[in-house]
């Protein structure tokens, strides 16, 4: 289990157009990885743009958001395309930071062994430390936005 004040596990996962983006490339800012089981999933869809209302403040507070699930790279664009994402979207196709991060959901939509992503939040310092952690008791869970997003600006 990743818990507060444990190092940020490592990653690299492919973005939107196929190029690798990894953890490390955000040295510096805070960072909020916001783990989600999948696109155009009706709370999904509203989570993805809480954030992106709230792009302007995190930006300013250099704090950058990163959306993960374990959809493709070609879901993950067209889900951005969609609601105007200016954030970047992960994909975990091998669902190993799912897995080192403990944000997997098991039987997403009721298909009985399917691995996704559960909804997680971590927010991460500077120095890739993690800070805050949160975790859906089930995936139709939302996290407070509000309180997440001051707590990483004030970081």
């Amino acid at each position: 289990m990743v818990n507060i004040g444990d190092t940020a596990p490592a990653f690299t996962l492919k973005n939107t157009t196929k190029s690798d983006v990894s953890l490390s490339d955000y040295s510096g800012k805070t960072v909020i990885l916001a783990f989600y089981p999948g696109a155009f999933t009706g709370v999904c869809d509203k989570e993805m743009c809480a954030f992106q209302d709230n792009f302007a403040k995190l930006n300013d507070s250099n704090t950058a958001v990163l959306g993960i699930s374990v959809d493709s790279p070609w879901a993950n664009a067209e889900f951005a395309r969609k609601y105007d994402l200016e954030f970047t979207l992960l994909s975990d196709i091998d669902r190993d930071v799912v897995k080192a991060y403990d944000a997997t959901f098991v039987g997403l939509g009721g298909i009985e062994g399917y691995m996704s992503a559960n909804r997680v939040v971590i927010v991460i310092d500077k120095d890739g430390v993690v800070q805050h952690r949160w975790v859906a008791e089930n995936p139709g869970v939302e996290p407070d936005y509000d309180a997440i997003v001051s707590f990483a600006a004030g970081l």
